[in-house]
């Protein structure tokens, strides 16, 4: 056999979707690096092709997947891509098709030889997993020496090891991937230091920052100052160049970061191992521990070099000798701490191979190597440890059996991996589980992948239901990996049907049910009091707070654990909710720190995404409100009418007009028509509302103070001129005039030429701007100009009049309303977004953004990567062992946030549950929502309620009381002192 080989899947879909797809975390230019890097993976058991998986998704050139063993039961515990026929057979083989299946633009082959360095010297990088140590340092050597960057993973049960080694000299192109800082400027004192006062009250830079002046009025010099160093002198204020021989400030101005590159050194990995300056901390209070592992595992190499093996589960004998070895070790790096129950517990579950740990610490190598192909983010420098011994039974066999070599020992099943660190007792019990999984796009499908690994839920009596509504786009293949190409858009093909199925295929004994249901209280008939008492638990995978808030308080009120978890790009989070012992996930927080005030919006935008926003909002009101108000028209006239006036004047003027527009005479009856209407629509947002509101505010106009009204945040605008020659104008017009129609049912076209000529035709009426027309300059002034009934009473009369009776033939008038897509590019949206926002720039001399960020922000886009959604669904399976183990000791478990583009892994205790006084005595709940419950003297739980006219529901069902002084005890009668839970 040879010992190469290829498999190349060819795809009729582009190599631009893919890279789209990255480029919104990583970037242009780091994703065309990452197009020409050829990555080596050693070992194919659950390790490898965890990191093999998320690199292929990632858009490398090539990856070779290297592997000289054959198949066997203690892999399938986390080797994904392994099946039954496949024993026996060589793992980098076997995994060969399915891995090459994730990216068909990503050349995958395998090699069943040896390593050799020969075959190292083919490839940027080298991922090394199930190596022995003195593989790693002979290829480290090799690979240092030669340019190539080296990546170290190991797990061994519970325990996980990570090293990177990217050379002398690693440039770091950007350290952390966030978008440059930017502060609007509102003063610059003329001075040796200048002092830079900012709008904003905080700047968002640090000491040391880097940052680049520009559209400064009066000191015009900064302008061309290029980058200059800043020291923060306040969180609105910092120092900047000596600035006492310029001009005098007069206005404006825009501090804006500027990221600079860095040269990181490292260690050859046998230097390394005996620097402790190199290890990278992930929970501050095993600090011991983790120092303790770095010689454990060492130890352990040369354990296996000694006896041949790993050593046994639960072996006394071999877990002496491995301490011994550790201790011997320890005579050269002088620990000052030893802790001797952490090398026991290596040395009692290292023969161990769980899915949720390689899943952790395969995110994170593969995002290392993501790294070493681009410059992007800061990768580890050098070593990194993680364990999760605290998943064992607290005790010896908690609840469950004992743990003894006899219990652990393998029995030719596909959770030999998993049984050698929790023995068969706890096997069992989780195939009983029955758990519900909310949601199956990036994190769930990692969460399945692991369910379907760890047999959650695959025994006699156990069950998953997955529930997701959405169907399969082809912006989730980079990520959501149980997913194809040939499941795009196909009715029939629900992301959860399509998930199930394939968990099915890791693992036949799974026992799932897939739904396409919204999780809300419309849905509470499926998933009632009945339907959460049976379960064991929540996982929560889905993609906003509202949801998340919203299971969080059935959990709760059906005391249901409740594993969560998110990722924004490099940045992930776990949270385990344990009813009466840590806090629950928490009601929504009011208000928004971010949220753009409407004034900004409507007249004073200062920042892209302000012009972003209002375009969004314009395709909102003209493509699908406007619609959707015809539509309830036609249905119900009167009812509508009635409605509509019952929200009071000024809205019912706005919608009134709004259905006028789509019913009247102002209805298009042709091709000709939208692009008149589009025509006149740029004419009227782009010159006549900007000579509106320099007519109500001239350039030049002062406050009362004195000073000028447009600076600081208020950019003065200027009208524009059409131009048919002018690409932005034309793409307005295209996009707008077709959207129109489409909602109107007319057929339209893209020929520019065409529609240019039906311009020539069109009449631009002639605008004076009015003198009553009156702008307003905050929220406030909006509101209360709304509130206080000052508009056209007259022409809300008429209006009601003309549309107090329908048309007769209202059928053939029904609209289409339009719901916003971002993923495809033929149906006008974003094309109409990016030229409505960029036009609107234009206006107030606002820097443009190119069709991919304006995309990203308008499409409202979450960025995900298959690297961070891997290790939060890792971490949160580790909470899951120590759920089914039924830990209570709050310790037990582990919160996290982790930034894989710097590094940083950071797990701590969750914190307890609220507390509050009820009657004089102490009590507390994990409910998010109780926080009113501190103000009220009779301690009424009951939400919206004041605590002395609150009753609860009578009869009280079971499921809607909780006694607060008897924990358990149903037929309380004494309400002031229970929570009533609905």
């Amino acid at each position: 056999m040879s010992q190469f080989t290829i498999i190349t899947l060819a795809s009729s879909n582009s190599l631009v979707f893919w890279a789209l797809c990255g480029r919104y975390v990583l970037g242009h230019e780091a994703m065309r690096r990452m197009g020409t890097a050829n990555v080596l993976i050693a070992g194919m058991r659950g390790l490898g092709v965890e990191i093999a998986k998320n690199v292929i998704l990632s858009g490398v050139k090539s990856v070779t997947v290297q592997d000289e063993g054959l198949a066997e039961w203690m892999d399938f515990s986390s080797q994904f891509f392994l099946l039954a026929s496949h024993l026996g057979q060589n793992r980098a083989l076997s995994s060969l098709s399915r891995l090459s299946a994730l990216n068909p633009h990503v050349h995958v082959s395998a090699h069943t030889g040896p390593l050799k360095e020969t075959l190292l010297q083919q490839f940027q990088v080298v991922v090394l997993t199930d190596s022995s140590l003195d593989d790693q340092q002979r290829f480290g050597t090799f690979c240092h020496s030669n340019g190539i960057k080296l990546i170290v993973a190991d797990t061994k049960g519970l325990c996980g090891q990570l090293f990177c080694d990217f050379g002398e000299e690693f440039e770091v192109l950007d350290t952390d991937g966030e978008t440059p800082a930017s502060a609007m400027i509102d003063h610059i004192t003329k001075a040796d230091p200048g002092v830079v006062t900012c709008i904003e009250q905080r700047h968002g830079f640090v000491d040391g920052s880097t940052v680049s002046l520009s559209e400064v009025c009066g000191m015009t010099k900064l302008n061309s100052y290029g980058p200059v160093d800043i020291k923060v002198l306040g969180p609105d204020s910092f120092s900047i160049c000596d600035t006492s021989s310029f001009s005098e400030y007069k206005k404006g101005g825009v501090a804006t970061e500027v990221k600079k590159s860095k040269i990181l050194q490292f260690k050859p990995l046998d230097e390394a191992l005996v620097d402790p300056e190199l290890l990278v901390m992930t929970d501050y209070g095993k600090m011991t521990k983790h120092q303790t592992l770095h010689l454990a595992f060492q130890a352990l190499h040369g354990f296996v070099k000694r006896v041949g093996r790993l050593p046994k589960p639960r072996s006394q004998s071999d877990a002496e000798l491995l301490v011994a070895m550790v201790t011997e070790l320890n005579k050269v790096s002088h620990l000052d701490q030893l802790d001797e129950d952490v090398v026991q517990s290596l040395s009692f579950t290292a023969c161990g191979d769980l899915a949720p740990v390689n899943a952790f610490i395969g995110g994170l190598a593969a995002q290392e190597v993501m790294k070493a192909c681009t410059g992007k983010f800061t990768p580890l420098q050098q070593w990194l440890y993680f364990d999760a011994l605290e998943c064992l039974p607290e005790g010896n066999g908690g609840e469950g059996e004992e743990l003894t070599e006899s219990t652990c020992s393998p029995r030719g099943s596909r959770y030999d991996g998993q049984t050698a660190v929790f023995g068969s007792g706890f096997q069992e019990r989780l195939g009983e589980q029955k758990y519900f999984l909310v949601g199956a796009g990036a994190i769930g499908c990692e969460l399945l992948k692991n369910f379907a690994l760890i047999g959650l839920g695959a025994g006699e009596g156990g069950h998953i239901t997955v529930t997701d509504m959405d169907s399969i786009e082809r912006s989730n293949l980079n990520r959501q990996f149980l997913f194809r190409s040939q499941d795009i858009g196909v009715r029939e093909k629900q992301k959860s049907e399509v998930a199930a199925q394939a968990v099915r295929v890791m693992n036949p004994n799974m026992n799932i049910t897939a739904h396409q249901n919204r999780l809300d209280p419309d849905s509470e008939q499926v998933y009632g009091h009945t339907f959460f008492m049976g379960l064991d638990g929540v996982a929560a995978a889905l993609d906003n707070v509202q949801a998340r808030v919203y299971l969080d308080g059935r959990c709760v009120q059906h005391q249901r654990p409740m594993l969560e978890g998110g990722t924004l790009g490099s940045k992930g989070h776990t949270l385990v909710v344990v009813p009466h012992l840590t806090e629950s996930y928490g009601p929504a927080k009011t208000g928004s720190q971010n949220a753009i005030p409407l004034c900004t919006l409507k007249n004073f935008p200062h920042r892209i995404e302000h012009t972003l926003q209002w375009a969004r909002d314009q395709f909102e009101g003209l493509y699908k409100q406007a619609a959707e108000h015809v539509n309830l028209y036609f249905r119900d006239a009167a009812g509508f009418l009635e409605r509509t006036l019952s929200r009071g004047e000024a809205e019912a003027l706005e919608v009134l007009e709004c259905v006028w527009g789509g019913v009247g005479g102002q209805r298009p009856q042709g091709w000709e028509d939208c692009v008149g209407w589009a025509r006149r629509q740029w004419e009227t947002l782009y010159n006549n509302d900007i000579a509106q509101l320099l007519h109500c505010f001239p350039s030049d106009q002062l406050t009362r103070s004195g000073l000028p009204f447009w600076s600081g945040a208020k950019r003065c605008p200027h009208p524009l001129t059409f131009d048919p020659s002018n690409t932005t104008h034309m793409d307005y017009v295209v996009a707008a005039a077709n959207l129109y129609g489409q909602i109107y049912g007319i057929v339209g076209t893209r020929d520019s030429s065409a529609i240019r000529s039906i311009l020539e035709t069109v009449h631009i009426p002639a605008f004076t701007p009015k003198s009553t027309v009156k702008i307003h300059l905050t929220d406030k002034e909006m509101e209360e100009e709304r509130e206080s009934g000052h508009l056209d009473t007259g022409r809300l009369e008429e209006l009601q009049k003309k549309l107090s009776s329908p048309p007769v033939n209202s059928a053939a008038l029904q609209m289409h309303p339009i719901d916003f897509e971002k993923d495809d590019d033929n149906n006008f949206h974003i094309d109409y977004i990016v030229a409505a926002s960029n036009l609107r720039a234009e206006n107030y001399d606002i820097p443009t953004a190119d069709r991919h960020k304006s995309k990203l922000i308008a499409g409202r886009i979450i960025p995900a990567i298959a690297t961070t959604t891997a290790a939060v669904a890792g971490l949160m399976c580790v909470e899951l062992y120590k759920l089914v183990q039924g830990h209570r000791k709050i310790s037990s478990y582990r919160s996290s946030y982790i930034n894989l583009a710097v590094q940083y892994c950071v797990l701590s205790e969750p914190l307890g549950p609220q507390r509050f006084t009820v009657s004089d005595r102490s009590a507390h709940t994990h409910t998010g929502w109780v926080n009113s419950a501190q103000s009220n003297p009779r301690g009424c739980l009951h939400p919206g309620k004041a605590g002395s006219n609150c009753t609860p529901p009578t009869p009280a069902p079971p499921c809607l009381e909780l006694c607060l002084h008897n924990p358990g005890d149903l037929q309380c009668t004494k309400a002031p002192k229970c929570e009533a839970r609905e």
